[in-house]
């Protein structure tokens, strides 16, 4: 997941390499027979006509909410064409960017530095929602209003370091690296190790002294493994991660808000939303439905019990009345 936060200063040369294939994305139509649910919030089928192409990044989360919006459009009378999965962020960006694709569930924390290129996130989510929206205007993206579903960093730790050490925050961390450094261990995927909005910039926002040999690099699966063995006593998360809850880690408070709000909103290509308005009344009550509670839940789904994205987004749009089977 940590594909989508490169930074800025790749964008221009990956969006030549993509949008040259922008159009060359294989993808299918969705099948389902389903019609809006009692909660969908509208009474009819308002995108009877259109024909609409859903897309997302290759990650777990986003590929189940690439999943949810195109359900939501076919129940609301829409053709709709699968093309999930594309790898990396830009890709998927571009394609709404462009008009290959009509929507997508983006995040506030992406837009703001990895497409227009900031660097100081905002603290506040909606603010950091507002600005984004109304910056991305210029590209020819409308963000619509974002969930409370806030896909960030974090660091975790076991049940059995959480009760010996008794920590609840990064800065209890932080002061703990000062008095006993030995008790501080890092597991991290690599890019975090070396990110400034990962672990270089946490250490110096929380004045961590972690050395070097207590730092542990991995990947991001063996990153939840080790961290709930205890091999390393604080490991790095994604705070909608539906592992921290299968493995009953616990999550540390950011109280210095030094990670950026990631939360997911859907980016709707501004020619295809003027075509079809009803795409945002649609979305809305579905959108306002998520949070992190929700994407733990469907994310275990997927990467726990093994379950398929596309299942999984039908049975929870279908269990919360926000479609019905046709």
């Amino acid at each position: 997941m940590s594909i989508r936060r490169r930074p800025a200063a790749a964008l221009a040369l990956l969006t030549a390499l993509v949008c040259g294939g922008c159009g060359l994305i294989s993808g299918s139509a969705m099948t389902d027979s389903v019609l809006p649910g009692p909660k969908a919030g509208y009474p009819d089928r308002p995108l009877t006509g259109a024909q609409l192409t859903v897309t997302s990044k290759e990650f777990t989360e986003q590929i189940v909410l690439g999943q949810i919006m195109g359900l939501v459009f076919e129940a609301a009378g829409a053709k709709v064409i699968d093309k999930t999965s594309i790898q990396g962020s830009i890709g998927a960006r571009e394609a709404v960017r462009s008009g290959t694709a009509d929507a997508a569930y983006e995040y506030t924390g992406t837009g703001w530095i990895t497409y227009l290129g900031h660097t100081k996130p905002v603290i506040d989510p909606q603010e950091q929602w507002k600005v984004v929206r109304d910056e991305d205007r210029k590209n020819g993206i409308v963000w619509l209003p974002a969930s409370t579903l806030n896909n960030t960093y974090a660091l975790a730790l076991n049940p059995a370091n959480w009760k010996k050490l008794g920590v609840r925050t990064l800065s209890e961390v932080a002061a703990l690296s000062r008095k006993n450094p030995g008790a501080v261990t890092l597991c991290v995927e690599n890019e975090f190790a070396t990110r400034n909005d990962g672990l270089p910039g946490m250490a110096r926002a929380y004045g961590m002294q972690v050395p070097s040999s207590n730092i542990r690099k991995m990947t991001g699966g063996v990153v939840y493994t080790e961290t709930q063995k205890g091999t390393c006593t604080f490991g790095e998360v994604f705070t909608t991660d539906g592992r921290i809850k299968a493995m009953n880690l616990h999550v540390l408070a950011d109280d210095k808000h030094f990670f950026p709000n990631y939360n997911a909103a859907p980016e709707i290509n501004a020619a295809s939303l003027k075509k079809y308005p009803a795409m945002a009344e649609v979305l809305a009550p579905v959108t306002r439905a998520l949070d992190n509670t929700v994407a733990q839940e469907l994310n275990r789904k997927v990467d726990v019990d093994g379950e398929d994205p596309h299942q999984v987004a039908k049975d929870w749009l279908l269990r919360e009345g926000f479609i019905k089977e046709g």
